[in-house]
């Protein structure tokens, strides 16, 4: 049976991108100036398959053309883009345009979910807009913003040198003034986001984080509340109101949606047949996946599979 997608980490992200730079952060970052050759062309290679990376990944385009498929959404990346991945999203790379190849430069910044929670930055926003966020992975930089970034890389490598025993905070606080000052570029895409001023506690946050995570660790076999609430030493009604607060959406909405995309990818990109998805996906049987398909996107699995 084919695997239609891979889970991949930090680590297996360095393999791919073997001259990149992390000092003693190796586990949790690297950075990567990334110029179009033999290393290059083998990644894509390897990432033209669906992957999900369970971090968060930059990718800024100083040169050349590429297109990639975010949530089943094409995109194409020119000169002074920036790509954000948050944990969920399923991605792959379907290449760089041919007439471009010598031109192509990426500069890749990967980064795990824990190193992430040391950042001095509202990642909730994220959160409270992940679909939002989920579906609007790219936008261009003007040429003084991508200046800016230019410097930020440079001192960023500077720092990675030294492999300072307080290296880690060094580039916490650094990344924390990226995303600080790449804020407003990308709140034009995530309008909603800027305008929110509720800000949870900090348990609420660590709470709704660890949701997540289990959802996208869980979401193919596990539906129900229960489930999570327990994972979390919660009752059911109480997670259920955190998650609403937290995002404006129910947490059944959360699951539902990653069901939904993980379905859709299986339908697109595998060979699997509707009934061994149904079993992939821990659906009773083909009727109830049909109806729950279909009550979420408006096409049966056949009709979105032929689409």
């Amino acid at each position: 049976m084919e695997q239609a997608l891979r889970e991949i980490g930090i680590d297996d992200l360095r393999k791919y991108f073997p001259q990149s730079e992390s000092g003693n952060l190796g586990k949790d970052f690297f950075i990567a100036d990334i110029k179009y050759g033999q290393e290059l062309a083998d990644a894509i290679s390897i990432l033209k398959h669906p992957c999900r990376y369970n971090g968060y990944f930059v990718v800024f385009c100083a040169k050349g053309r590429m297109c990639l498929d975010v949530n089943l959404k094409t995109f194409e990346i020119g000169k002074n883009s920036v790509v954000i991945n948050i944990p969920g999203n399923i991605f792959r790379v379907s290449d760089i345009q041919p007439d471009e190849h010598e031109e192509a430069q990426l500069v890749l910044i990967a980064l795990s979910a824990d190193f992430v929670s040391n950042i001095h930055f509202n990642f909730t926003a994220l959160y409270n807009e992940s679909m939002t966020a989920m579906n609007n992975p790219c936008f261009y930089l003007t040429d003084e913003e991508f200046e800016a970034c230019s410097l930020y890389y440079k001192l960023t490598v500077n720092l990675i040198r030294t492999n300072s025993p307080q290296l880690k905070d060094a580039i916490c606080a650094l990344l924390s003034s990226v995303f600080y000052y790449l804020g407003y570029s990308w709140s034009e895409k995530l309008l909603e986001a800027k305008r929110s001023t509720w800000r949870p506690s900090l348990r609420s946050k660590v709470i709704f984080d660890t949701f997540i995570r289990l959802v996208t660790e869980f979401h193919n076999t596990e539906r129900g509340m229960v489930f999570y609430a327990d994972k979390l030493c919660l009752t059911p009604k109480y997670l259920s109101k955190l998650v609403k607060n937290i995002s404006g959406r129910s947490a059944p909405e959360w699951i539902d949606a990653y069901v939904i995309l993980e379905a859709k990818n299986l339908l697109k990109y595998s060979d699997l047949s509707i009934k061994e998805i149904v079993f992939q996906l821990n659906f009773r049987n083909q009727s109830v996946f049909y109806k729950f398909f279909k009550s979420h996107t408006g096409m049966t699995p056949t009709e979105y599979r032929k689409s």
